[in-house]
């Protein structure tokens, strides 16, 4: 039978001729179709394709935000032996989130094929707000044309969306280039006349005062050692040899000396204060290695009971950590000093005591704690669980009270705590009796009970915490310091090392921004600020001042 492509239709009667003209129209839509299927089909190979793409980098995605979770579980939660230090753990945290986001950027950008209903991002907007007084610099976009389309003219303006985004500029090295222009008569000879040159802590030398502000708030507050800073300022084109920084923080320390002693003048005559110590290694040339020096730390901080002084912090460096070097440093306090369990203290309260009258040693629970909780965490220990467990009731009882005045304190102290700390006596006294005193546990209960006075002066005074904690945070700064720059060169630079970290810390407690103060205070020396009013360059009275 012929094709229908080869039938003459001349040959056909009319009702032949128009099947066969059906017959043909028919053929090309199926033909038609056919492409269009084969079509759909390679299309959707193709999406298939896409799809499998999608799906295998989803699931290594996935694969990858389990691991990270895995980590941070770790971090958290892990056995004890594995426990990093709190610095340790807040570079793992970084490194972590920063590797959540990555993965999250690459799923928000690296898709093969977009959903077809795409759903509209979530918004990564910053928790709070940016300060309003971070300087706006605004970026009008305006459209391509303002014309009409349809033709109607200009359009008119009826609103804006407004974004605002954080933005960051490298510190900015400049220079300040004082001009002082010389006058003299032309009629006459009597002189020349020009005004006198600015004050300068470093008689001339490079630095203002910002910039030796910024480099001693760099290296104690933001612990980063000087040839790091070198470091830094080389990449912007700035040679400064660390040996230069090094003589700018000392002509820096010592002008800062007066309002240092004077700082620590004023925390002495305070009623109560906490003490603590930490390492600080020092270069000993002699024996081409490090010693072991301390950097004994006396803060004030009522702000638990709303005390009227303001907080502050004192920093004193000492070769050794004997007790004599406390009672150095206390020469001239009279009161209740807050410390940990560390014996040194202990000639403080002796009737002979140098400097004062015998202290009274409050302790800290959180030691006592810290004691029992290793016990737990290594052997599961019964007893530990119930110590722990009666000390949490005693911290609850604080958490209730914190803020309220020191009269409340006591009167809750004593309907509400003072049962739980004689129960917790008669429990020590009985597990002491059950537990071997040359085993772990019980040379923890063994240390419980050798502060157990000290331990309950909380109850008898509302001024008194239950711990030593505050000194010790304001301990983890020197810590921070300790491990970014090692060691302190000599003895004079561990003394300088305390007198600056005792002004900025002292600044950051009060709530004034160091850099700020800490140039307005090395301004008004170089101009001569008086000796006898050096209680107006204390951090905490520049709050008043600049308000």
């Amino acid at each position: 039978m012929p094709a229908l492509a080869e039938i003459d239709l001349g040959t056909l009667t009319p009702e032949q001729r128009e099947a066969a003209v059906q017959a043909i129209a028919a053929l090309e839509t199926l033909r038609a179709e056919n492409e269009t299927l084969a079509e759909e089909k390679a299309r959707l190979a193709a999406e298939k394709d896409v799809l499998a793409d999608r799906n295998g980098a989803q699931t290594e995605r996935i694969r990858r935000l389990e691991h990270l979770n895995l980590e941070l579980l770790r971090l958290l939660y892990g056995k004890r032996s594995e426990k990093l230090t709190a610095d340790e753990r807040q570079l793992a945290f970084e490194d972590l989130e920063g590797a959540s986001a990555e993965v999250e950027a690459e799923a928000a950008a690296g898709d093969p094929s977009p959903s077809r209903t795409p759903k509209k991002p979530r918004p990564a907007r910053n928790l709070g707000h940016l300060p309003e007084h971070l300087e706006r610099i605004e970026q009008v976009i305006e459209p391509e044309s303002t014309l009409c389309p349809c033709g109607c003219g200009e359009m008119v303006r009826i609103g804006e969306d407004r974004t605002e985004r954080l933005d960051i500029v490298p510190p900015q090295l400049r220079v300040i280039v004082t001009v002082r222009p010389k006058y003299a008569c032309r009629s006459c000879e009597q002189g020349v006349t020009q005004a006198l040159a600015p004050a300068r802590l470093i008689e001339g030398g490079l630095p203002t005062e910002g910039a030796i502000a910024h480099v001693l708030v760099s290296k104690y507050l933001d612990h980063c050692p000087l040839h790091r800073q070198a470091q830094i300022y080389a990449r912007s084109g700035l040679d400064l040899d660390r040996s230069t920084l090094a003589g700018w923080v000392g002509r820096a320390s010592f002008h800062l000396r007066p309002v240092a002693d004077r700082l620590a003048e004023h925390l002495k005559r305070s009623s109560k204060l906490f003490m603590d110590e930490t390492r600080a290694p020092v270069l000993d040339p002699g024996r081409g290695r490090t010693k072991t020096g301390w950097l004994w730390a006396l803060a004030r901080d009522d702000r638990a009971w709303g005390g009227p002084d303001p907080p502050g912090v004192v920093y004193f460096y000492a070769p050794g950590r004997g007790g004599e070097y406390a009672e150095r440093f206390l020469d001239g306090f009279d009161g209740i000093l807050q410390v940990d369990g560390y014996a040194g203290y202990n000639r403080l309260t002796r009737p002979g005591r140098k400097g004062g009258s015998p202290l009274q040693l409050a302790y800290c629970w959180s030691h006592c704690r810290r004691r029992l909780r290793e016990i737990y965490d290594s052997s599961g220990s019964e007893i530990a669980a119930e110590g722990l467990r009666r000390i949490a009731e005693l911290y609850a009882v604080e958490a209730d009270i914190r803020g309220s005045p020191p009269e409340r304190r006591l009167v809750e102290r004593q309907a509400r705590s003072a049962p739980l700390v004689a129960a917790f006596g008669g429990w020590l006294k009985q597990q002491r009796a059950r537990v071997s005193p040359k085993s772990r546990l019980g040379e923890k209960l063994a240390y419980i009970a050798r502060h157990w006075d000290g331990l309950q002066l909380f109850l008898a005074d509302g001024r008194v915490e239950m711990d030593s904690n505050a000194v010790e945070n304001l301990a983890r700064p020197i810590a921070l310091t300790r491990k970014n720059a090692l060691f302190a060169g000599h003895d004079e630079g561990a003394v300088a090392w305390g007198r600056i970290a005792s002004l900025t810390q002292t600044a950051r407690l009060n709530g004034v921004e160091p850099y700020v103060w800490l140039k307005a205070t090395l301004e008004a020396i170089a101009a001569g600020h008086p000796n006898d009013r050096l209680d107006d360059l204390l951090p905490w009275n520049f709050i008043s001042s600049s308000s």
